[in-house]
């Protein structure tokens, strides 16, 4: 809710900035393309005030409810420990996180929306309470989650890493190549304890959306590990948004600081999918956490491609899930399938052209979208997109387009990716559905725990063409 918030203030902000001279611009710009470009200009100009005139009904709204509100109240150090929440009940999640450290009203650790110049490791230990909207006991995977306790493990080396200069020519610091690996092998070891003691021998990764706290991205991470009966190594990637823009400017300020973590984010799924236990590593990524996942995994299949191998090899990773990916659908299948399709990259030492691509194995791509998203909407609007990822459905592909486009042949081709359509309405966004809508977390459960596939029998879908499908609601 405040995601979507802050974006329609934003858009409202940016629309009403511009001069008279922008205005003009941009209309002769328009009437250059086919469709009528002052129709498009007005049609725009409407909704804008649509949005204007509706604010105040927004900020009533937003008083009331808050994304927050959906996995409990925000509670830390002293207010948590004064709960009536027993210990038993805590659930502990691991966190990786490059935001800057900060101090809370306590005293105790805390993390900050600025930029950390260090990646850091820990643990957060959530305790579930019953929530407002719960009436059953505590301990239930609906009650709501409080974060307790946060306690950092281990922290690598601020980056970039130096360089020096030899005789030999540069090199990377040897003690702080000695640092990283020190750091690397105690993430690696955390999470082989946790492996030890986990049902399953696997970890999933959540990545959170714009304007999120480091709290928040706990408190979802933990929620989505409930979901999955707690059976897996659960990991919050905890990036620097929420930033101090406030509603007008915070949305690019994030947007930057998810490309400022993309490398902190690569390098943490690097070393955890090489902890020797791991055998399947699963990723899920919210709204601009897509965009920050899709940019590492770019990067990451570059990696793997050039030493001949692949992503399900190289880093062991099985699912990637986007939740209301708040990313463009041209973007997105360039970052997809852009390097391995050109015929130019190395394989390896050199190109081969006209050779086999490594195998996909058991990787595969689930985009859950809605058309009721709102807060995409408004994204859409202010970046000019033809359609977020996040709003896809099987309307918005013409035939031609859909004969033409890489991510729906390649899907179809290869069975690697399917398109989920929410029709519901979860929350007053529509846009974090994935944490409160049962039959959502119904469907990510038969992915994640019981290996299901669209079509397959528990899995609560209906077919509408290959590889759309939508969310059976009851």
């Amino acid at each position: 809710m405040l995601e979507f918030f802050s974006i329609v203030l934003g858009g409202i902000v940016l629309f009403l900035s511009s001069t008279e001279s922008d205005v003009e611009m941009k209309l002769s710009m328009r009437s250059e393309i086919k469709s009528t470009g002052s129709g498009s200009f007005a049609r725009r100009l409407r909704k804008f005030a649509a949005l204007l005139l509706s604010l105040p009904c927004i900020l009533v709204l937003a008083a009331c409810s808050t994304e927050r509100d959906r996995v409990g109240d925000l509670r830390t150090g002293t207010e948590a420990a004064a709960s009536n929440v027993k210990q038993d009940n805590s659930l502990d999640i691991l966190y990786v996180t490059d935001r800057a450290p900060a101090a809370s009203a306590n005293g105790e650790l805390a993390y900050s929306s600025l930029r950390g110049r260090s990646m850091s490791f820990g643990s957060v230990t959530l305790a579930r309470g019953r929530s407002r909207f719960h009436d059953g006991p505590a301990g239930q995977p609906d009650a709501s989650l409080q974060v307790s306790r946060t306690t950092k493990i281990g922290e690598f080396p601020q980056s970039p890493y130096p360089i020096e200069l030899t005789r030999q020519g540069p090199r990377r610091v040897p003690a702080t190549v000695d640092a990283h690996m020190r750091a690397a092998a105690g993430l690696q070891g955390e999470v082989t304890r946790r492996l030890a003691m986990a049902k399953r021998k696997e970890v999933v990764i959540f990545i959170h959306g714009y304007n999120n706290s480091f709290d928040d991205a706990a408190k979802a991470t933990g929620k989505i590990c409930d979901t999955l009966s707690a059976e897996f190594v659960c990991v919050s990637l905890s990036w620097p948004a929420g930033g101090s823009g406030g509603a007008f400017y915070g949305y690019n300020i994030d947007r930057e600081s998810g490309e400022f973590a993309a490398a902190d984010v690569k390098k943490a799924i690097r070393i955890i999918s090489a902890t020797e236990a791991i055998n399947r590593l699963h990723l899920i990524a919210h709204s601009r956490g897509a965009d920050v996942l899709l940019s590492v995994l770019q990067q990451l299949g570059m990696e793997a491609y050039t030493t001949r191998s692949s992503p399900t090899e190289r880093y062991k990773i099985s699912n990637v899930v986007l939740f209301a990916p708040d990313i463009d659908l041209d973007v997105a299948t360039a970052r997809l399938f852009g390097f391995v399709s050109d015929p130019d990259a190395p394989f390896g030492a050199n190109a081969t052209p006209h050779g086999l691509l490594p195998p996909v194995g058991s990787l595969h791509l689930t985009v859950y979208s809605s058309t009721r998203d709102q807060a995409l909407a408004v994204s859409s609007g202010l970046f000019g997109s033809v359609v977020r990822l996040g709003r896809l459905t099987s309307a918005s592909i013409s035939p031609k387009e859909a004969g033409s486009n890489a991510l729906w042949k390649n899907s179809q081709l290869l069975g690697i990716a399917d398109f989920i359509e929410y029709r519901g309405r979860a929350d007053f966004a529509g846009h974090s559905y994935f944490l409160s809508d049962p039959a959502v977390q119904k469907d990510l459960v038969a992915l994640l725990r019981s290996r299901l596939k669209a079509g397959d029998p528990g899995r609560p879908l209906v077919e509408i063409k290959r590889p759309f499908w939508s969310v059976l609601r009851r």
